[in-house]
């Protein structure tokens, strides 16, 4: 799934697109940068994915007890 936000004369906004809409949603985006550079009051355009089938939920969690991490090089020394 996508989502254009922009602000449009100080006002936030969006438009949302299905997750095979990615050609649609980034004509949308480059038409309001179009808009930008005509000198329209459009600011802060930009998209933003989230995935429906993803496995877990988003962001970063602990990891488990039993995770053993091991650096592989010694660290830079500080000259």
């Amino acid at each position: 799934m996508y989502r254009i936000f922009w602000l449009e004369d100080g006002e936030a906004r969006s438009e949302g697109f299905a997750s095979d809409g990615l050609s649609g949603a980034l004509g949308r985006a480059e038409a309001l940068r179009r808009r930008q550079r005509a000198g329209e009051r459009v600011s802060f355009v930009t998209i933003a994915s989230e995935n429906p089938d993803q496995v877990g939920p988003p962001g970063v969690d602990d990891p488990a007890a039993d995770y053993a991490w091991v650096k592989r090089r010694p660290p830079r020394r500080m000259r």
